[in-house]
This record gives structure tokens, sequence and C-alpha cells, in this order.
């Protein structure tokens, strides 16, 4: 039995755990109706039937968990005992080598081994065949008597409903902490990586440095051995991208969202915003095609005709398609901030005599800053992780430039560039996109706190 069919009966073992607790708790009611408390149930019979399910599920499920996590190792430590002293004197990767080949021997019979080590792949295939067949045992055991234990306390004064809170409560509380946990994690493993990459490099080479070559060379004779981490010119590739793309994206996302919320009818409304929101859906490689085959040769055309020298690769064709992108970030949630102003604040300022155009600026807009700050922000951090319409559009040259003409590249390219392949993780080069992500890290959470701050001063102002 694989652990997915095995999943498959614990979800079945549930399905029955809450039919016999609801069917059992149904029984207990009394067959004429009675205003005497002792005679009613204390929880409806669905409070019953998810309490045995749970009991039933839960269990079983935390075992299986366990058992995929431990078996490995405990099959792992159990080889290492069958294997001759010659073998375990092995270094540590050779090791893991040979019991690999060992795992991959017993699951496949047609797998070559070595003669000496055809009793070795016997031995562990009964071994994992019987700890296979004991977990799974052990698991059904557990949902089966967590069912036939958790099914006999149902009484007409048991407080079912109590306990059914009292267990989601606990899993909405391990949920959160598991999303609090893998924060920290992420952070963590960036704080590590970066620490070892700034002892290897100077970090003010890093954080001001003008030239960035990251490759290391093979030989100490070759030119440019150590590399050159200067991360100034990726910074500025990619605030420059951002920048356009911002241009772009908040002054129509912003009138969009002005234009749907006030002036247009609700028929126009109902089918122009899910079509503005389409483009929130396209996959980015699609823009960046778009980029690299419509987008630059047009603007390569143009500047030929106007004497201007662009280059097929530009950050102003990755700026203005990402632009694109990102309108249905400020147009959509502006649109929603700005529909929940309150309609008495509208009524009021026409009942001073003020326009359209006037309520809408000294009114509306401000009251719904605090919302418009937020889809702005992010929808600039969505354009600062931008990777792929950068990649195709922009090029990968990390040059130091402020003429969105020329190519440059963005800290999410060269992350990406620098973990590609295989990669030792003790040089300076790898290490690098470690750096280069905390400081996206960084300023994306700055990002952040900003729209925290906006919308709490003028949340209180308006509210």
């Amino acid at each position: 039995m694989s652990y997915l069919t095995l999943l498959a009966l614990i979800i079945c073992l549930i399905i029955v755990g809450y039919y016999v607790g609801n069917k059992r708790a149904k029984a207990l009611k009394p067959a004429t109706s009675s205003k005497l408390p002792e005679n009613k149930l204390h929880s409806l019979p669905g409070f019953h039937g998810t309490y045995v399910a749970l009991w039933c599920g839960i269990p079983s499920l935390l075992l299986l968990f366990i058992w995929l996590f431990l078996e490995p190792s405990i099959l792992s430590i159990l080889l290492e005992k069958e294997l001759d002293t010659e073998a375990l004197a092995l270094s540590a990767d050779k090791l893991e080598l040979l019991k690999s080949s060992i795992r991959r021997a017993a699951e496949n019979s047609n797998a070559q081994v070595a003669d000496n080590l055809k009793g070795v792949v016997e031995t562990y295939k009964n071994i994992s065949s019987l700890s296979h067949t004991s977990g799974m045992i052990l698991i059904i055991s557990g949902a089966i008597i967590g069912l036939v234990v958790s099914q006999r306390k149902i009484a007409q004064r048991f407080v079912a409903r109590h306990k059914v809170e009292y267990i989601f409560s606990i899993i909405m509380l391990l949920s959160s902490l598991v999303a609090v946990l893998t924060t920290f994690g992420v952070v963590i493993s960036l704080i590590f990586e970066t620490v070892r990459f700034f002892g290897m490099v100077s970090f003010t080479e890093f954080l001001f440095g003008l030239h960035w070559s990251p490759q290391i060379a093979l030989r100490e004779d070759q030119v440019a051995s150590s590399g050159s981490f200067g991360a100034v010119p990726i910074f500025t590739g990619t605030l420059l991208i951002t920048a356009i793309a911002m241009v772009i994206a908040v002054p129509i996302g912003l009138f969009s969202a002005i234009y749907m919320s006030e002036y247009a009818t609700p028929r126009f409304r109902s089918w122009a915003k899910p079509l503005l929101e389409i483009l929130a859906g396209i996959p980015t490689v699609v823009y960046g095609f778009f980029a690299a085959l419509s987008v630059a040769p047009l603007l390569r055309g143009w500047g030929f005709e106007f004497g201007l020298e662009i280059s097929s690769e530009s950050a102003m064709a990755a700026g203005l398609v990402m632009g694109v992108m990102i309108i249905p970030f400020v147009s959509s949630l502006s649109d929603d901030v700005i529909n929940a102003v309150p309609q008495t604040m509208r009524d009021g300022s026409y009942a001073l005599g003020a326009t359209k155009g006037e309520t809408i600026k000294l009114v509306l807009l401000p009251a719904a800053l605090p919302g418009i700050v937020s889809s702005v922000l992010l929808a600039t951090s969505r354009a600062i992780g931008e990777t792929m319409i950068v990649v195709m559009a922009a090029g990968l040259a990390a040059n130091l430039t402020a003429n969105p003409f020329q190519a440059v590249t963005t800290v999410t390219v060269q992350i990406l560039t620098l973990l590609v392949g295989d990669q030792e993780f003790d040089s300076p080069k790898t290490l690098a996109a470690f750096a280069l992500g905390f400081v996206l890290f960084i300023i994306t959470l700055g990002l952040n706190i900003l729209a925290l701050i906006v919308v709490r001063k003028y949340r209180e102002k308006y509210d």
C-alpha cells in the first residue's frame, strides 16, 4: 500500500467517523420534545460528528507525518548495522553513495550491485518492507482507536461544541506559527549566508562599488581572479526599470480606478474591470516575449528615425511592459478603496455646491489615500521583484547608467544567473546571490513599513 492510498484510507475513516458521531448523537435525542435541560443535547449532532472525525484524523495524520520524517533515518541506521567494517571506514560522501546504491538495488531488481552487497540488499529490502508494513498498521490503528474512543464519549451533556472549537483554535494557532516560523527561517538563512559573503567580500565594496563581475577565475593567473562585487550598477538598474514601470502604471491605474468608480456606468464597469484584471493573470514570460519581440524592436525603429541610439535590450522596453503588467495592482485596489468611501461624504460635498471633479480631488482621493498608497507600494514591490521581463527585454549587462535606452540588469536577474547550474556554496560568487536577496528583502520590508505608517496616519483622520 502506498502512502497516497493510506492517506485516502484515512480520509475515508474521517468521513466514517463523522457519520458515526452524528448518527450516535441523533440517537440520543428524546423521542418527544422536552424543555428540561437534562433531556436535551448540549451540542448539535454535527459537533459530535466533527469531534469524532477530528479524533480519528488528527492522531493518524500526526503519526503519518512523524513516520515519513523518521523512517528514512531509522532505515539508514539499520542499513549501517548490516555493512561491514570496511564499508563503514569510508568517507561520509562515499558511504552515503554506497547506501544510495543499495537502496536503488532494493527498489529495482534490475539494478546492478556488487556480489558482496547482494546479501545486504536482500536484508535491506526485508527491513524496508517490514518498516513500511509496521508504519501502515500503526497509522491505521491510531485512526481506528481515535474513532472508537471518541464516539464512546458522546452523551447528552457532552460539550462537543466547546471541544471542537478548542481543537480548531489550536489548529489555527499552529497554522499561524508555521507561517511565522517559515518567515523567520527564510530571514535567518538569508542572514547566515549574507554574513558568510561579507566575510569574503568587503561590505563597502558591495554597497558602493561601481563594477559588478562576480565570475571567479579557475586559476590565479587569470584576469579578475578574485571577481568584482560592486552592486551599485545592479541597484541602479533595478531602480531605473522600477521607476519607468511606476510612471506608466500609477497614472493609468489611478485614472482608470477613478473613472470606473465615479464615471462609468454599471454595465461598462461589469465587464471593464474583469477585463482589466486579466492582465494580472497573464504569465510574466508572456510579457517577456511581448517586450522582446514587439516593444524592443519598435523602440529601436523609432529611435533610428529620430537619430537616437537605442539598444535592442533596454530598460525602457522592460519598464514599459512591466508598467502595463502592474496596472491591475494599482487600478483594482484603488477602485475598491474609492468605492469604500462612504456615500455620505460624496452627498455632503455635492450639497455644499462642489462639482464632481472637486469632490473627487478634495474629498474622495484624500479619504482613500491610505489604500491608494498601499496599492502603489504593492505595485512597486511587484516591479522590484520581477525577473522574466527583465531577462528577456533588458538583458544581463550590469551597466551603471541612467540612460533608459541602454541595457541594464536588476537584482532578481542577477540572483537567477548566480544560482543557475552547479554551484559551490563556499564561493563568494554563489553567496553574492544571498547578499542581493537580503538587500531586496530589506527594500520590500521598508516599503511595507512605509505603507503601514501612511495607512495608520491617515486612517485616524478619515475614519
